[in-house]
């Protein structure tokens, strides 16, 4: 079955809102990835849960690719700030993604280059990152679009934070992201990524963790919801 949206996130409170919004409801498994699939806005929509980490969501979302040809993928999450002006709660709408621990330095190449395809960034879908901003703006929330650096750690620390905004130009940091991002520009498929900010670039979280996650999981679920209606 070939769908219109495809959506990838790393935990289940981040998905549970949208699973909750499909109509004609079905689950099934492929590559070891639980999918449901149903009827969004009138759109056929494949969500899935693909665990912490770039490898995970890689995986993730070639299954997807294979067993659903989507016409846009969606991943949706929970980013640190790396720029300064960035809080908890804003939401950071990726027009690239780098993954800021590739790197082949060593022998010449600069920071975050990808082997074989010699990219640093991969573009996100211009059309999906307007309809994300117009989103944002209607819904009240504070945004922001640049670049998502992806990488397979937690960075917790301040000077870390400050070195990969440095290198990449990053506003904000995560962990799927750029690695959904790869697959999908091998495939050949338009995607967009977008965060909700968990802390600042300082260090500050804001707010405890499961405070935020419920708000985060809120805010990014109507983003997406606006997306799949208006793409």
């Amino acid at each position: 079955m070939r769908v219109d949206v495809g959506i990838i996130g790393a935990m289940d409170a981040e998905l549970k809102t949208l699973i909750g919004a499909l109509s004609e409801r079905k689950s099934e498994v492929a590559g070891g990835i639980e999918f449901h699939t149903g009827i969004i806005h009138n759109k056929r929509v494949a969500i899935a849960k693909c665990g912490i980490g770039k490898v995970f969501a890689a995986i993730c979302a070639e299954a997807m690719v294979m067993k659903y040809s989507p016409t846009l993928i969606v991943n949706t999450g929970v980013g640190g700030a790396l720029a300064r002006g960035i809080s908890a709660t804003d939401i950071v709408i990726a027009d690239k993604l780098c993954q800021h621990d590739m790197d082949t330095s060593a022998i010449g190449d600069p920071k975050g280059l990808v082997s074989g395809i010699n990219k640093i960034y991969f573009d996100s879908d211009a059309r999906a990152v307007e309809i994300l901003r117009a989103a944002s703006d209607t819904l009240g929330y504070t945004a922001h679009v640049g670049t998502i650096a992806t990488g397979d750690k937690f960075i917790a620390d301040r000077e870390e934070k400050k070195s990969i905004e440095a290198t990449f130009g990053a506003m904000a940091c995560e962990m799927e992201g750029g690695a959904v991002a790869h697959t999908a520009y091998v495939n050949g498929v338009p995607f967009a990524v977008i965060r909700a900010i968990s802390d600042s670039a300082d260090g500050d979280a804001g707010m405890d963790y499961p405070t935020f996650l419920p708000i985060a999981a809120e805010r990014s679920a109507a983003l997406t919801l606006a997306l799949i209606k208006e793409y």
